[in-house]
């Protein structure tokens, strides 16, 4: 075979794999356009529908993931590699994945989970894996939490299921919980009259079930009262500031002197130390 033939042949086959390549890039901005297209419409029909948020989002993640999966194999099918092989080295490869991701499975099988038995939904205030905020998204793999100071956390759904879930959103309202210590000289049922009076005042506190506030224990500054309003969720930390507020104020218009710890100290003197002047 001579020069002018072997070039002949390179060019063909240069020619060739620079079609395919023009051909697979094309597929995949095509195929990609068309995925999210897809997914855009599916969208639309769920909010149409009034499809539950959490349960919409991860059915996109899930269509979006399976037809880019269906893509690449059209496109390596482009190249001439059969679909039979395809599959082949995917079982093989899934099992060689299966052991090193078991992690990975893990959190996907755990977002089943979490989608099929609600635990909580996407909106709702929760504190899972370590983590307290309110929930953006349930993930194939991980859920997103958008915490209090505004920091998206990703947290794997395998950390969350298998730890203890705090739904703050699921019942209709919440305690907050403060203490409020007072002198030993001021009147515990006079203090309690006053902050139950008061705490009914307080924008967003529930009349039903009533605010609590009761003697809670004794410190060395005094007794110490549990303050306890009801709220709605979304106004929880308005309630617990205001209540705070309300507690310094009530006591300050009212002349209760500030709670200091007092203690007794017994003893008796030497002789030397009693007789000298």
């Amino acid at each position: 075979m001579d020069f002018h033939q072997i070039t002949q042949n390179s060019l063909v086959i240069v020619t060739d794999l620079a079609w395919k390549i023009a051909g697979a890039v094309a597929l995949w901005i095509i195929g990609r356009w068309l995925i999210g297209f897809t997914v855009r419409i599916l969208s639309r029909i769920m909010a149409r529908e009034t499809v539950d948020a959490t349960l919409s989002r991860y059915l996109q993640t899930a269509l979006s993931v399976l037809l880019t999966i269906a893509l690449v194999v059209t496109i390596l099918g482009l190249f001439g590699v059969q679909t039979t092989t395809f599959a082949a080295l995917i079982a093989a490869g899934g099992v060689a994945i299966g052991v090193a991701w078991s992690g990975l499975l893990a959190n996907f099988a755990a977002g089943v989970f979490l989608i099929v038995l609600r635990p909580f939904k996407v909106g709702d205030a929760i504190m899972a894996g370590g983590v307290t905020g309110a929930v953006e998204s349930i993930g194939l793999f991980a859920t997103m939490i958008n915490t209090g100071d505004n920091v998206r956390t990703i947290v794997g759904n395998n950390k969350i299921f298998a730890d203890n879930i705090y739904n703050y959103s699921a019942n209709p309202y919440r305690r907050v919980d403060l203490v409020a210590t007072i002198n030993g000289s001021v009147s515990h049922d006079q203090a309690i009259r006053l902050l139950k009076e008061r705490l009914a005042r307080i924008p967003n506190v529930l009349s039903s079930p009533p605010p609590e506030v009761d003697l809670l224990q004794f410190t060395p500054a005094g007794p110490q009262l549990c303050v306890r309003p009801y709220c709605a969720q979304p106004n929880y930390w308005q309630v617990y500031f205001d209540t705070n507020r309300l507690i310094r104020e009530a006591f300050g218009e009212a002349g209760f002197p500030a709670p200091m710890p007092e203690f007794a100290v017994r003893g008796h003197l030497s002789g030397e130390a009693a007789g000298v002047r």
